[in-house]
């Protein structure tokens, strides 16, 4: 066999065994969210957990925590092969101001097979720390993808349902690395969250700047919290919704010819510190896939910075009396 037909086979024996060690990992963790039904003292109720899947609000991760997360976007649109994505998250903050976020991405699309997308790397930085009328965040996220993605996090450019019928077996082999900032205005208005994203791509390779935008409104049921949480209460339960698209490109700003979508959404917030969210959304242009219906479940860890901290400082201790 030539060289060059023995590296591609080798790389693509690599990638289908990645694949198989992310489908693994998903149920385990999976299994994983659904043990947080369950009390855990070492668990911790974030309450102003993001109820958006596009769009970013102005609250950080708490200061020493880590969120895991399931996310997964299920699309579909005539002829097109039904689509199920994947993003893995988690999140710790770093800082009261800064969070940090790293994503693992993977993908099955109907007839055609699962693999492994790709990686993202996210940091937001909170500008001002208290809160004001509109409190601005910046977000800056590097993304090492292969053209096969289809989580969809966010629609810029003249991104298409076309873009989507690439078979797997192509897509793959395109690399993409990528710069996404977004400026991320968010208030509080009473008990309602109104937040806004300006959204900017850019290939670090080749092509222009890529534009979009996500908008997302949100309340509780009920804006109080008591001091006995439940899984049914009104305030357990937050609804909104949100719209999203691209917004052309550089030299050519425009709604024309574009993605958009609206969702509404539900976020679950359960007495055992795990969260669950859904939103059907639908596209609303020709371009547009017909509909995402995503859904999630993340759980937060708020003491993991402390005991990891601790860990690493006992097992330093360790080093040095060993050393002596």
């Amino acid at each position: 066999m030539p060289v060059g037909e023995r590296l591609a086979s080798q790389s693509q024996h690599r990638d289908d065994a990645l694949t198989k060690i992310m489908s693994k990992h998903h149920t385990v963790l999976t299994c994983v969210m659904v043990l947080g039904f369950f009390p855990a003292a070492a668990l911790a109720q974030a309450e102003h957990e993001r109820p958006y899947f596009v769009t970013y609000d102005h609250y950080m991760e708490e200061l020493g925590a880590l969120e895991i997360g399931a996310n997964f976007v299920l699309g579909r649109a005539k002829d097109l092969n039904t689509f199920l994505g994947n993003w893995t998250e988690f999140e710790y903050g770093a800082r009261r101001w800064w969070t940090t976020e790293f994503y693992l991405d993977t993908q099955h699309t109907r007839h055609e097979g699962s693999l492994f997308t790709g990686m993202r790397f996210e940091n937001r930085f909170r500008l001002l720390t208290e809160d004001h009328a509109i409190n601005p965040v910046l977000y800056v996220e590097y993304e090492h993808l292969n053209g096969a993605d289809k989580t969809l996090r966010e629609v810029v450019g003249f991104d298409s349902k076309e873009d989507l019928r690439v078979p797997n077996s192509v897509a793959r082999e395109k690399t993409e690395h990528e710069i996404e900032t977004k400026l991320i205005l968010s208030s509080e208005i009473q008990a309602w969250n109104l937040s806004e994203n300006f959204i900017a791509v850019k290939n670090l390779h080749e092509g222009r700047w890529e534009f979009g935008y996500a908008v997302g409104v949100s309340r509780p049921l009920k804006w109080t919290y008591g001091r006995n949480r439940c899984a049914f209460c009104r305030e357990s339960f937050t609804v909104g919704a949100e719209l999203y698209g691209g917004l052309g490109e550089w030299g050519k700003v425009t709604l024309r010819n574009t993605s958009q979508y609206i969702a509404p959404l539900l976020r679950w917030n359960l007495p055992s510190e795990t969260t669950l969210r859904i939103s059907p959304g639908w596209g609303l242009t020709d371009r547009s896939v017909g509909s995402l219906i995503r859904f999630g479940v993340a759980q937060e860890i708020d003491t993991f910075g402390h005991k990891f901290g601790r860990l690493f400082r006992g097992h330093r201790l360790r080093l040095r009396r060993d050393e002596g």
